[in-house]
Parts: C-alpha cells; sequence; structure tokens
C-alpha cells in the first residue's frame, strides 16, 4: 500500500473530518477522491498505488464515515453538506488546478462542486455517476443503507458481501470480497466487525429526491469544457446507459469507458478502469 499522512480540517458545525494525503510533486495538478455513500478514503488505494507518488492524491472521509466525525444532525448527511465541507477544503489547499475524482455521491459532489471552482478545474472523473439517477438503483440502495449488521470475523463480513453483492461483481473470488470486506467495514471495539460508517446517514437518503435532491442537469453543464472521463460499470443500475450517452454528447470534452461484467460501481482496480484513468491523467499537468 502507498504511503500517506493522515490530514484534518474542521467543518461549519465543528466536526474534525478526515483525508488520506498521498504525496505527489507540487508541479502536477493533485487528484482528489470522493467515495460513494457508504464507502471511504481506502477505496481508492487502487488509485494511489497506480499514481505511485507521480501526483499528490487526497482521499476523502465524508461526514459520518472512515476517520472523520459523525454528525450530530443526521439530516447534515446530505449531498450539499459534503460539498460545503469540500469547499471549506479547497480553500484551505488553495490549489490552483486541481483533479477531482468521484465516485457515485462523491460524484454527485463534484458537480455540485463546480459553480464555484470550475475555473481551477483541470478535469474531473465521474464514476458510474451522473445527471440522472437510476430509480431501480437509488431503491435498491435504499433497501440496504443503514442496517446495522455485524459480523464475527472477516471470513464471515467476505461471505456476507459476496452473497448480498455478487451480482455486482461476479468475477469476484474470496480473495477479492476480503479486500472489499475491509475497504467497507472496520473492527469495533467490542471485537465486532462492522460497517464504517454512521447508520443515521439513510435518514435524509431515504426521504425523496434524498439520493440528489436537485436537478444536476445545470450543474454537469458547466462542467461542459472540462476534461471529463465518465466511468460505467457495464450492468450499472445508477448511471443508466442513455444517461451516459447523453453525458458524453453534451460534453466537448468528454470519454466513456465501461468495466465489463461490473454493476454499481466498479471498483476502480479494473484494467479497464486503472488504463483510463491513467490515460486521463496524462493529459493534465
Amino acid at each position: 500500500m502507498a504511503d500517506f499522512d493522515d490530514g484534518y480540517w474542521w467543518s461549519n458545525d465543528e466536526l474534525r473530518l478526515h483525508y488520506r494525503d498521498y504525496p505527489g510533486p507540487a508541479s502536477r495538478s493533485p487528484l482528489i477522491c470522493m467515495p460513494g455513500l457508504t464507502r471511504n478514503a481506502r477505496d481508492f488505494e487502487p488509485i494511489a498505488r497506480l499514481l505511485n507518488g507521480k501526483r499528490r492524491m487526497l482521499a476523502i472521509d465524508f461526514r459520518g464515515r472512515g476517520e472523520s466525525a459523525y454528525a450530530k444532525d443526521p439530516m447534515t448527511y446530505v449531498p450539499l453538506s459534503y460539498a460545503q465541507d469540500m469547499d471549506i477544503l479547497l480553500r484551505e489547499l488553495e490549489p490552483k488546478k486541481f483533479v477531482l475524482l468521484g465516485t457515485s455521491l462523491g460524484g454527485i459532489v463534484s458537480m455540485l462542486l463546480a459553480p464555484q471552482w470550475k475555473d481551477r478545474l483541470a478535469g474531473v472523473i465521474l464514476n458510474d455517476v451522473g445527471p440522472e439517477i437510476g430509480k431501480a438503483g437509488a431503491e435498491r440502495i435504499r433497501g440496504y443503507v443503514g442496517q446495522g449488521r455485524s459480523f464475527e470475523t472477516w471470513m464471515h463480513a467476505a461471505r456476507a458481501m459476496a452473497e448480498a453483492q455478487g451480482d455486482i461483481y461476479p468475477g469476484y473470488g474470496l480473495e477479492e470480497w476480503l479486500r472489499f470486506a475491509k475497504r467497507t467495514c472496520k473492527l469495533a471495539s467490542n471485537g465486532r466487525i462492522v460497517f464504517d460508517y454512521d447508520m443515521k446517514i439513510s435518514e435524509p437518503f431515504k426521504l425523496p429526491g434524498g439520493e440528489a435532491g436537485v436537478d444536476l442537469w445545470p450543474l454537469f453543464a458547466m462542467l461542459e469544457e472540462v476534461p471529463l472521463l465518465v466511468i460505467r460499470g457495464e450492468n450499472s443500475d445508477i448511471l443508466e446507459k442513455a444517461t451516459a450517452a447523453k453525458m458524453v454528447k453534451k460534453s466537448k470534452q468528454a470519454t466513456l469507458v465501461t468495466v465489463n461484467a461490473t454493476g454499481h460501481a466498479p471498483s476502480l482496480d479494473e484494467p479497464e478502469a486503472l488504463s483510463a484513468i491513467s490515460d486521463f491523467l496524462k493529459t493534465i499537468k
């Protein structure tokens, strides 16, 4: 695993938030990675290995996930709050230019940041998300988010993940499911394996429109001039094929890459995804 430093910043409501800071040369635009709804900074370990110190990379823990503090008010677990948190971090970092990589929820936050930061965006990578959220996918996620399950061992956790999401990653073997479990879960103080997020993140998400809350097409339009890479899982129920095609049509500098035999969302350690990200970043200083 690539070496990183732990970075922290404070939200407007006084939460200490965390990111992994993988070092790289100051001459290149940093890559800022934001995870999906129930995920955390560990999801981007494959990208850190890919970069291997050639570009600085920040991997974010949104509030209520990973090493970031849990919110006092669960109704702040919404994309606009995450975008406000990220705006504070970006103002502290003051990068001249930067690249955003957002998986699912992280991609929604990327679009929400566009109006304020489009002049500094050197590029955007949207992993299996767009301005329209597939209804079937949204319902599926509402069905499992916030369920406080726990597991006796990592092996039990891995097998539970395989049972629940085997259709999303049909090519995974036990080794991959163990890695998946260790990125998604943590060891609790009672010795049980639990999901590494605040179960209360489900409260606003389960409200109508909670997956985004706003019409994102006008925000996506602000990325029209920005180099854009769209990664889509072939079987995704969140980023539908027609939506991805519409995104590419509306953008002047967009590339669409499909990860075969994968649902929502590609884990970004697939060869197609890594190759696409590598090629995309080579075009950006």
